[in-house]
């Protein structure tokens, strides 16, 4: 009996042990499973992290490409002569300012070196002065001194003439800008409607409000507006530049002209004891 029961005992233990191992066999494997899925996932999530800003990068366009697309997606009809009056406004812009900032000179120095040349030279080595120097102001004192001999009402004439003819000058081609600045929005709004003409045309013709449709043709009219406008804003800013240093050289001039006057008057004294 006793050894029927340690019999039974021991199976018992070795039927306990077994079922044990295989329980921590199978959790190994589950375990074992869990990490390689892990494995796998996180090696998916790289690769697709990895893959994903190729894509982006490969997705991405310049800002010159956008505007090209744009450009053509507006019509080469309107959006055409929209460049065209960008690119000339701004040729004519461009020269004028290095017009200016070439006629701009030190006007200070200037009435330095030719009151020096009168006191020393008389009329003629001042006028020599003028004559090598660039810039409207320069040009005006030697209108001013070549007509020193016919009296100082004369010279004050002279120089209010050839005032008005250097302003002149100053503000060629101006009136071009200004006329880019208004023509660029008007036509992007031409563009516009006759757009929104040809969207309700094509809308007719396919007898039904197909959203596609409308939205499409809504967008090429608008592009139009868009481009004028832009073109408008970036001439006006290059105007608004142009027009201050118009006004600041035809201040110096004004003030330069009353010290020529000034020192022609002195010279005259001086001649006269």
């Amino acid at each position: 009996m006793r050894k029927a029961l340690s019999a039974l005992a021991i199976s018992a233990l070795m039927l306990i042990f077994s079922s044990t191992s295989i329980v921590a066999q199978d959790e190994q494997t589950t375990e074992v499973q869990s990490e390689q899925t892990e494995a796998q996932a996180q090696e998916q999530s790289e690769t697709s992290i990895q893959a994903t800003p190729v894509e982006e990068v490969q997705e991405e366009k310049t800002f010159h490409q956008i505007i090209k697309e744009k450009f053509i997606e507006g019509g080469p009809e309107f959006m055409g002569i929209v460049l065209i009056a960008l690119i000339l406004g701004l040729a004519i812009s461009i020269e004028r300012i290095i017009y200016l900032n070439l006629a701009n000179t030190n006007n200070e120095k200037l009435i330095a070196k030719v009151e020096d040349a009168l006191n020393s030279g008389g009329i003629e080595k001042a006028k020599e002065i003028c004559r090598n120097t660039r810039g409207p102001v320069a040009s005006i004192f030697y209108q001013g001194l070549d007509r020193y001999s016919e009296g100082i009402d004369i010279v004050e004439k002279s120089i209010v003439s050839y005032g008005g003819v250097m302003m002149g000058q100053l503000e060629r081609g101006v009136s071009w800008i200004s006329l880019f600045i208004a023509l660029a929005p008007m036509l992007g709004f031409m563009g516009t409607v006759i757009g929104m003409i040809q969207a309700f045309d094509a809308i007719e013709a396919a007898g039904d409000i197909s959203p596609s449709l409308v939205a499409g043709g809504i967008k090429v009219a608008l592009l139009t507006t868009v481009f004028g406008l832009i073109v408008a804003m970036i001439l006006q800013v290059f105007y608004n530049y142009i027009i201050a240093k118009i006004d600041s050289i035809t201040n110096s001039m004004e003030e330069a002209s009353i010290s020529l006057i000034d020192l022609l008057v002195k010279y005259n004294h001086k001649q006269s004891k």
